[in-house]
């Protein structure tokens, strides 16, 4: 993918979140199916849940989100890793569609990002956890491993949480 190739970017983006990536299935398509029971099941270990991991996801999305349009580069307002503040199958439903709007409004962020904000640096200097000192197209390419990486665990964390319940899962 060329470094300026914005429609690349918005189909690798996509694809990760609703298509048909070749590294397995779409975070979409791992959270199709799941409850709130299995999303709140706490995999012990200091790990974190299912709905902590979606919550994480957004809040990332929308930290990128903020930056892009020229936000000061910080920890997400709503945290890192934001607390489940409710744990019925309808606050699971509305965290899953607070992630699928806040990748769509990146998607139209990026759509009307200039060629040349892709070069401009996020932060005046390299701090790994907080995600500066790159590039904004770094930034948000970046932002699509993460989000890609996180759906590896999501889709591990929903085997865990089911076979801890006693719940078959097809064979991958």
């Amino acid at each position: 993918m060329a470094r300026h190739d914005r429609e690349g970017l918005i189909a690798e983006l996509r694809r990760a979140h609703d298509g048909d990536p070749w590294h397995g299935p779409s975070r979409t398509a791992i959270l199709a199916d799941v409850t709130a029971e299995d999303a709140r099941w706490p995999p012990g270990g200091g790990a974190h849940s299912i709905w902590e991991t979606v919550l994480h996801m957004r809040s990332w999305t929308r930290e990128v989100t903020r930056r892009v349009h020229g936000g000061a580069p910080a920890t997400p307002g709503d945290g890192d890793w934001p607390a489940v503040p409710d744990t019925s199958e309808a606050a699971w439903r509305e965290a899953l569609a607070s992630l699928d709007a806040a990748h769509e409004e990146l998607l139209a962020t990026i759509r009307m990002l200039s060629s040349e904000r892709f070069e401009e640096m996020v932060g005046s200097s390299r701090d790994a956890p907080l995600g500066t000192g790159i590039t904004v197209g770094e930034m948000l390419r970046s932002l699509g491993e993460h989000d890609i990486y996180h759906s590896g665990q999501l889709a591990l964390l929903k085997r865990l949480a089911r076979a801890a319940r006693g719940v078959p899962m097809p064979a991958p």
